[in-house]
């Protein structure tokens, strides 16, 4: 836009609203650059609900203005609309007079918040540099980098509204603030050495929470921290959401030490790395996953293994994948300069929420940790690391978290505010506001008092940071979520509804919502939608005569008429339930008893198992003791996995469907495929039943015949996108030409790779999550939407189905 005043154009002066992540990521200092530039008078300023922009002047400069402002913005600035009226001019305004208010305090709708994120290029020069003021400074950041959902306390986003309350800003930092041309215009967490939160290291016998006096340099805390990890100790340190447990990578002893005090045996470990030439020494990296470790969001990204990189063979025991990530924060990059590869896991117990406050970490993680890198600035939020993969040439989340949260999913339409808890597993919350779903940062697994704690307090923040009041709360249907009861009782104390929706139907929804906005497609659209996952609660159908199940392998016909169950996995029984996730072998010599196969001693999980308890569990069968009914292909891959020699217990979930991945991964061009799964009868009001005992009988027959594992392997996974044809195919003459897939199976990159191929071949369309994940983490968005569904059926007050 050309500056200066065209003296022959009328006067015209407008107001701006503009909607999006547009507060805290220098978007008022680049409006008033914009501004200035164009020789425009006005005035910006932050209100609750967005950004608010008078300009006046010549009318072509006011006209273009709005186009102006979208196509350079901030880095961290998203626009989502910019609503423009006409004002009267101002007649003694003085011309060219752009000001920066004060932020606007009151109620009402609240703007998008920004996620934290990477330290940018231009703060890393600062770090590195000792000329500079705020060389080797832990916690030097500005409006185009740093923390911003884990320090926020309340809206509007202000220093005071921040943990950053604490700290008065030095003169330095305070001309900076105030200077509208200067990077750290307003940036919140604005500090150096003179006025910010300071590091200091303390072993595990004399770590204290609060700041120690006569403290040394961040330096020497940083030198004693790299001593310790270089010496194999295993280290606590405070990042940007919560607390990481460090250790070298490169050490099978240090390795074998944090899994043994941590209580993780098997789950596989992530590994931060100092920079990209060095995640390329261990790990193979395309482009696309190499723009993934380098961006903003700095996420775990899952990465082929490279043989002979040098990480302990503890890091991943059994998987041809690794978790890789880049330094997140200044702390992040000064302790890993220089030093081999580091383990960087959730600072935490299995099972237990992470890590956030001083004392907290002390008194939990003391027996894990020798020696504690601490700091004052406080985490009002606890916020873990994102995880990500590339399948089929595009980013799939697994686990939603820093660097995301709380950007919105928009909603093709505005409607009540709704709260959802999502499931137990991966849990993380979801508020729909008007036409914005935000989801709260990833939580755990809702299966203890602390991770229940995490949640209520995962929601007071998202409640009270977008001035929310829900008209109902949705929960799973399990009756035995810890979740869904925190749910109930919310619903009862605030007077509202609580709905309850079916786990898969809140997948398929939750994968409808990123590609159109709302539960269900709109008109004209039909999508057949797979659901594969582990564990959904199924209730009991009188009409149909069948008992409660635990569902995991179920088909949908998504239309704008609704979600339509049209096919699942014929049941099998799951012996002992929890009893079978854990140990694979239960559930394979289950399938085999269901399916008439003998369980013949050539078979791994027959061979691995005693007698006694082999007799124990098919007395268990023939008597139907505790055998639950389940139609979930998650235990299918479990069982096919114990079959061909997969483990036969398992430490954490989908251990077993892992390494069955990992052995298909390995069969390249055409597989032989003698694998097939049979439709049983359509019956009319019920889904069809998918048999799967004769593409066990046949998998059986390989396994004793001595067919390689990987093949095997391969074959399956084949098959189990060649059965989406067939359920497509059973649909009638005009079959839907676009597939969903959804649910955890579906974080499988050699099933997601087969099924994109697959519709390419058939002109297709493919609908992959790329925004929330396909497993439990994602389930609180389609809850939210299912709900609202249901609240506007059954009138203004809506239902409460918790019978």
């Amino acid at each position: 836009m050309a500056g200066g005043r065209d003296s022959d154009a009328p006067i015209t002066r407008g107001r701006l609203m503009v909607f999006g992540v547009v507060q805290g990521v220098g978007f008022r200092p680049y409006v008033w650059r914009l501004a200035t530039r164009a020789g425009l008078s006005g005035s910006v300023e932050n209100t609750p609900a967005g950004v608010v922009i008078e300009i006046q002047g010549p009318q072509p400069a006011v006209a273009a203005f709005p186009a102006a402002l979208a196509a350079d913005p901030p880095p961290l600035a998203a626009i989502d609309r910019v609503q423009v009226e006409p004002l009267t001019v101002q007649a003694h305004e003085p011309a060219g007079r752009f000001l920066i208010l004060e932020t606007l305090q009151g109620e009402g709708p609240r703007t998008d918040l920004p996620p934290d994120v990477a330290t940018c290029e231009a703060c890393l020069v600062e770090l590195r540099d000792p000329s500079d003021r705020r060389h080797g400074h832990p916690f030097l950041s500005c409006t185009d980098c740093g923390p911003r959902f884990t320090i926020i306390e309340r809206l509007p986003y202000d220093r005071p509204a921040t943990t950053m309350r604490g700290f008065p800003m030095c003169r330095g930092c305070a001309a900076e603030y105030a200077n509208p041309a200067d990077r750290r215009f307003h940036a919140q967490p604005i500090c150096c050495p003179e006025c910010g939160p300071v590091v200091w290291f303390a072993s595990s016998a004399e770590a204290v929470p609060d700041r120690p006096a006569g403290l040394p340099p961040a330096g020497a805390a940083l030198a004693a921290a790299r001593d310790l990890l270089a010496a194999g100790g295993i280290l606590a340190v405070k990042n940007l959401g919560g607390f990481q447990l460090a250790c070298d990578a490169t050490s099978e002893a240090a390795v074998g030490e944090l899994r043994r005090r941590k209580h993780r045996p098997g789950k596989p470990l992530a590994v931060m790395v100092a920079d990209l030439e060095q995640a390329r020494s261990i790990a193979s990296i395309d482009q696309q996953e190499a723009r993934l470790l380098t961006g903003p969001e700095r996420p775990i990204v899952l990465l082929r293994r490279r043989p002979g990189g040098g990480l302990a063979s503890g890091i991943a025991p059994g998987n041809d994948f690794v978790g890789v990530m880049l330094p997140a924060a200044p702390l992040h990059h000064l302790l890993a300069a220089g030093l081999p590869p580091l383990v960087m896991t959730s600072g935490n117990l299995a099972e237990e929420p992470i890590a956030s406050d001083n004392a907290e970490a002390i008194q939990r993680l003391g027996q894990i940790a020798d020696g504690f890198l601490l700091h004052d600035r406080g985490i009002h939020v606890a916020c873990d690391d994102s995880v990500v993969r590339c399948v089929a040439g595009a980013p799939l989340p697994i686990r939603r978290s820093r660097g995301h949260v709380p950007l919105p999913v928009r909603l093709a339409a505005d409607g009540p505010t709704v709260l959802a808890v999502g499931g137990e597993l991966k849990a993380a919350l979801c508020l729909a506001v008007g036409d914005r779903a935000v989801l709260g940062q990833h939580l755990g697994d809702v299966a203890n008092l602390e991770t229940l704690a995490a949640l209520e307090h995962s929601a007071s923040h998202l409640l009270d940071l977008f001035a929310a009041e829900p008209v109902a709360i949705a929960a799973d249907l399990h009756p035995g979520y810890l979740s869904a009861d925190w749910a109930a009782r919310f619903a009862t104390a605030r007077g509202i509804p609580l709905v309850r929706v079916q786990h898969h139907e809140a997948h398929v929804a939750a994968l409808m919502a990123e590609h159109f906005g709302a539960a269900c497609p709109p008109d004209g659209t039909r999508s057949l939608v797979a659901c594969f996952d582990g564990t959904g609660y199924g209730p009991p159908d009188p009409g149909a005569g069948t008992a409660a199940t635990i569902r995991g392998g179920e088909f949908f016909l998504a239309d704008s008429t609704g979600l339509h169950h049209v096919a699942q996995l014929a049941p099998f029984p799951l012996p002992g339930g929890d009893a079978a996730i854990r140990h694979p072998w239960r559930t394979a010599l289950a399938m085999l008893h269901a399916a008439g196969l003998p369980w013949d001693e050539r078979l791994p999980p027959v061979r691995s198992t005693s007698e006694a308890d082999r007799r124990l569990l098919h007395r268990q069968l023939d008597r139907g003791l505790a055998c639950t009914p389940t139609t979930s292909m998650g235990r299918l891959f479990d069982a096919v996995a114990a079959l061909v020699g997969g483990p036969t217990a398992v430490t954490f979930e989908a251990e077993a469907a892992l390494a069955l991945e990992s052995w298909a991964a390995r069969v390249s061009g055409p597989t032989r495929n003698r694998y097939a799964f049979e439709l049983g009868d359509n019956r009319p009001g019920q889904p069809v039943a998918i048999q799967w005992q004769r593409l066990l009988a046949t998998i059986v027959e390989d396994v004793t015949a001595g067919e390689a594992v990987e093949r095997i392997a391969a074959g399956f996974h084949l098959a189990v996108i060649e059965l989406i044809g067939a359920v497509s195919s059973g649909l009638g003459p005009q079959p839907p030409t676009t597939v969903g897939l959804t649910g955890g199976v579906f974080q499988n990159a050699v099933l997601v790779d087969l099924a994109t191929a697959w519709c390419r071949s058939r002109d297709h369309g493919l609908l992959l999550h790329h925004v929330v994940p396909p497993n439990d983490g994602g389930l609180a968005l389609g809850q939210v939407l299912v709900a609202r569904r249901q609240l506007a059926a059954n009138g203004p007050l809506g239902v409460d189905p918790q019978e």
